[in-house]
């Protein structure tokens, strides 16, 4: 477990914190492995779902009081924190909880990001927190909650956002932030297409993270007001805007809990592209993000199957990966597997080839299968001698084809 910052008024601020993870997105761009499941239950880094990484930054944080608002095909997600996350002591009043949408407030499903904390005001109401640490469930980093909560109390912030700086090619995508010298909040542009940089600089920008620290008192008033407006019910769109003009409203500048290189590792996946660079970011032979890291370990839900299994071919071909993640249950028979991802329980057929993809549990390739540049996703069967990326065409006509060529396998697809 990591060291949390030090000092009697954060370990205060900590138990008085409450942490509500975002974890309803449909996941459009994610489609179709967001066909069957909710985005964060999504399978990332063979053994992981993607919400794993927001709840363990909470667990190595010192954070021990959480709500997961589901929404969206919802069974999956639920069913992991159940089996993966039940490790507090409720006795104690530490809890992870996930609640579906509620509709007290009214019939509607969650409009927004803001309306989604709007309707849950009764469980603010029930816990009286201090603070509100707000989160989304489908990042991938390693942050120190307790470290911003410590800028957020010294500040007296209404308000703290964490941000990360990122170039003119990724701004757009993000809200920017403009700061004086003590990161105090003057100026927001929520995806815009001309951003404005970083004084000093002409292609750096502050962009939100979506991660977000509030005063209780200050969250509620502020959702309560904008649910009764006509707006997006969005805190990029409407809540930090409102505030800036009357709150105080802080930015935190991200620190990543990463050992490495001093470059911060934080992906939004909520793209088919994004989501396969950053498994192939994890295959590099030192890559950035760490996953065997004693300092800030990852938790996810214990999967009781065999040891990895690699058995010689009839040709007395060996089965080997190469610079490669593979999860417990898989056999490997006299196939080859280079930079890619296997999940639980694959089985790779004799003479097979796998590179450069992302195959999600119980995947079985038959033989002589050779596949390049894909994801596969759970429960297939890929016949023998199938061929998988390298013909865009045929590729295109039987799955699902990115623009950059990323041929998706969906889930329990029949050949």
């Amino acid at each position: 477990m990591p060291d949390l910052v030090p000092g009697t008024l954060v370990t205060q601020g900590l138990k008085e914190t409450l942490t509500i993870i975002l974890a309803g997105g449909q996941g459009h761009r994610l489609h179709p492995l967001t066909r069957d499941r909710a985005k964060p239950s999504v399978p990332f880094g063979g053994s992981y779902r993607i919400i794993d990484f927001t709840l363990s930054n909470c667990l190595n944080s010192g954070l021990r009081r959480i709500y997961v608002l589901t929404q969206y095909k919802s069974f999956s997600l639920e069913r992991h924190i159940r089996q993966g996350w039940q490790l507090f002591n409720e006795f104690m009043g530490e809890f992870i909880v996930p609640i579906p949408p509620q509709q007290r407030l009214g019939g509607s499903w969650y409009l927004g990001t803001a309306d989604a904390i709007y309707q849950n005001i009764y469980t603010l109401e029930r816990e009286r927190p201090r603070h509100v640490l707000i989160l989304s469930g489908d990042h991938i980093y390693k942050m120190n909650y307790a470290k911003m909560l410590a800028q957020h109390q010294e500040s007296g912030a209404d308000l703290t956002v964490a941000c990360i700086e990122v170039d003119a090619d990724d701004a757009p995508q993000f809200g920017i932030a403009a700061v004086d010298d003590e990161q105090r909040m003057c100026g927001w542009q929520e995806k815009p297409e001309s951003p404005e940089p970083i004084p000093g600089t002409t292609d750096r920008f502050l962009a939100s993270m979506g991660v977000y620290i509030f005063n209780t008192e200050a969250l509620v008033r502020r959702v309560s007001k904008d649910a009764r407006r006509e707006t997006a019910h969005d805190f990029g769109l409407n809540i930090i805007p409102s505030m800036i003009e009357e709150n105080r409203v802080f930015a935190f500048r991200f620190e990543d809990e990463n050992p490495g290189n001093g470059v911060a590792y934080w992906r939004d996946i909520g793209r088919i592209g994004a989501y396969y660079e950053a498994n192939m970011d994890l295959t590099a032979p030192d890559p950035h993000f760490k996953l065997y890291d004693e300092n800030w370990p990852i938790w996810t839900a214990p999967v009781n199957v065999p040891p990895v299994k690699t058995v010689s071919g009839k040709d007395g071909r060996v089965g080997e990966a190469r610079d490669s993640l593979v999860a417990p249950g898989t056999i490997l028979r006299g196939s080859h597997v280079e930079r890619s991802v296997l999940g639980y329980e694959v089985r790779m057929g004799e003479g097979s080839k796998l590179h450069d993809s992302i195959l999600m549990g119980d995947v079985v390739i038959g033989e002589g299968a050779d596949i390049r540049r894909a994801i596969v996703d759970k429960h297939v069967r890929i016949p023998p001698g199938v061929v998988i990326g390298q013909d865009p065409e045929e590729d295109a006509r039987r799955f699902t084809l990115t623009k950059g060529g990323i041929a998706v396998v969906p889930r329990g697809l029949e050949f």
